[in-house]
């Protein structure tokens, strides 16, 4: 499914990820360890496109990537969930998971829709509400509802339970536990095995920009 080999990013001519080199298969969960400041952010957004790639290549689901605009590559079924959340306060709820969707201009969008309020019923509750009306776990919540819009196939998750309350981190664990169950590859971070090392098939560890595979 997703294939990364020998990958070099830079930021600001400051090399940030090394020869970075990991495979995920199809409907497996891995998790990205590493402190703050590892690389973590830069891996996910390297393979989204939002950063560019110095060196090596990415492969997913038979495709270059690095060939890819960022924009086609929502159209590939991948979702990305930033760690900032970055939901738009003056839309609703909905509106915030439409927009992806409506970007990349899918023709399902309803359907799309309607799976994300399945697998996340709780977001269909609050699905009026302005994003700056609900608490950083329900916007947590949101932005794993966003990044299902598009991503059918493969998500990759920052952060997703990082300054949660415990009770709301207990359901964010079940929701993306369950997102396995749908055929979907995920890559997580987290900078410890706090709340993924039950749900993960592997774990990827980054430390200074280079990852290994942990047994």
């Amino acid at each position: 499914m997703l294939k990364l080999d020998s990958v070099d990013v830079s930021i600001q001519s400051v090399q940030i990820l090394r020869r970075v080199s990991l495979e995920l298969p199809t409907g497996s969960m891995a998790g990205l360890i590493g402190r703050n400041g590892a690389g973590k952010t830069t891996l996910m957004k390297s393979i989204m496109g939002i950063l560019k790639v110095a060196g090596g290549a990415i492969g997913f689901d038979g495709a270059d990537l690095l060939a890819t605009p960022t924009w086609r590559r929502t159209r590939m079924g991948i979702g990305y969930m930033p760690e900032d959340r970055r939901l738009i306060p003056d839309l609703t709820v909905e509106e915030n998971l439409l927009l992806p969707a409506w970007a990349a201009k899918l023709p399902d969008t309803a359907a799309r829709l309607e799976k994300v309020y399945r697998l996340i019923p709780e977001i269909k509750g609050f699905a009026p509400r302005k994003g700056t009306q609900l608490s950083g776990g329900q916007q947590k919540m949101v932005a794993i509802g966003r990044a299902l819009m598009c991503g059918d196939k493969l998500l990759l998750l920052d952060e997703p339970f990082e300054g949660v309350a415990p009770a709301l981190a207990h359901r964010l664990v079940e929701v993306v536990g369950s997102l396995k169950l749908e055929g979907m590859s995920v890559i997580l971070s987290e900078s410890d095995l706090q709340h993924s090392e039950r749900m993960v098939d592997r774990i990827f560890v980054i430390d200074r920009g280079s990852v290994s595979t942990r047994a």
